[in-house]
């Protein structure tokens, strides 16, 4: 038998997929700790419209790589890489095999696939004139001097926009030419969640983030760090900010989020399809570890229980 080794199992797929559901019930089952693996539940008072796990949800398993900063201190993919690998060594240590789940690609891939972005910091004064310039100015301004970069990024992303052009104009090489990758040596199993009832998900998250404090959530944090700040120019903050400032009502917001939402998940599937070798799952019930065919449950157990240890009772 080979030397066993704790690895990494990822919970990757398109937003409102099902994945924090079934990362808990896997969780919990095999007592497994769940790192984030989203780009914006890193910051503090990002709840509810990024979904985050409820405090409630947390108590009933560990949760590390949450509310890291506040909206107006950006982080890095480089910074978040370095902070998920102490978080994954740290367990490594204890024989402890995490769950990894999100649905951002970069900060997944810069983890599974070590992905390697440009050790640039943050540059406040360059975001603070790209942002007087105007989102579609400066994707424009992207596409001159990194097209790659820019038919990665959306038009509408002004997060991603910023700082592929922080780094181009830091560095003066391309963002797009400075991403290399050193793959980490532990194992890693990913599963792809793509259900086929995705729009209905879709809809019915939107719904509860609207009725469950979108509103309020958005209102603290435009009173807190101010109307322009960037990340709430992102999917749902961005909408319930119109509705905030009268330019939408609770209807037309509603619909913009559902329809920017179904264009980011086609995105995410693409992209990671693409970019990902993973057990893919399609049925609407996959928020639940008996759902698993038995070859991957068996995978996953492998993964986590040394071969002296007994199977767990929930296998």
């Amino acid at each position: 038998m080979g030397h066993w080794q704790p690895g990494l199992i990822v919970i990757l797929g398109p937003t409102a997929s099902g994945k924090s559901a079934l990362a808990l019930d896997m969780a919990c089952r095999l007592d497994l700790p769940i790192l984030n693996g989203d780009s914006r539940q890193v910051y503090r008072g990002m709840d509810v419209g990024t979904a985050k796990a409820t405090p409630a949800q947390q108590r009933l398993a560990p949760h590390c790589l949450l509310d890291l900063r506040d909206p107006d201190q950006p982080m890095t993919v480089q910074e978040f890489q370095a902070l998920a690998r102490q978080c994954i060594l740290r367990f490594h240590r204890r024989g402890i095999t995490p769950l990894l789940v999100g649905g951002s690609g970069l900060y997944l891939a810069a983890v599974i696939q070590g992905l390697c972005p440009p050790a640039l910091p943050p540059q406040p004064a360059l975001r603070r004139q790209l942002t007087a310039l105007g989102q579609l100015h400066c994707h424009g301004l992207l596409r001159c001097a990194d097209p790659v970069a820019a038919h990665r990024i959306h038009p509408n992303d002004t997060v991603r926009t910023q700082r592929a052009l922080e780094v181009i104009y830091g560095t003066g090489c391309a963002h797009s030419l400075q991403q290399r990758r050193r793959p980490p040596t532990y194992p890693v199993l990913e599963i792809g969640l793509a259900p086929e009832d995705l729009h209905q998900r879709i809809h019915r998250r939107t719904a509860a983030m609207v009725t469950g404090g979108l509103l309020e959530e958005t209102q603290q944090l435009m009173e807190r760090f101010g109307p322009e700040l960037p990340l709430l120019q992102t999917m749902g903050y961005r909408e319930a900010c119109q509705l905030l400032k009268g330019r939408m009502d609770r209807q037309q917001a509603v619909a913009a989020i559902n329809r920017r939402t179904r264009r980011y998940a086609k995105r995410q599937l693409t992209w990671f399809r693409g970019q990902h070798q993973a057990h893919w799952l399609t049925s609407p019930q996959l928020q639940h570890w008996h759902i698993l065919n038995q070859d991957l449950r068996q995978n996953i157990v492998d993964l986590v229980r040394k071969p002296t240890d007994g199977p767990p009772a929930s296998a």
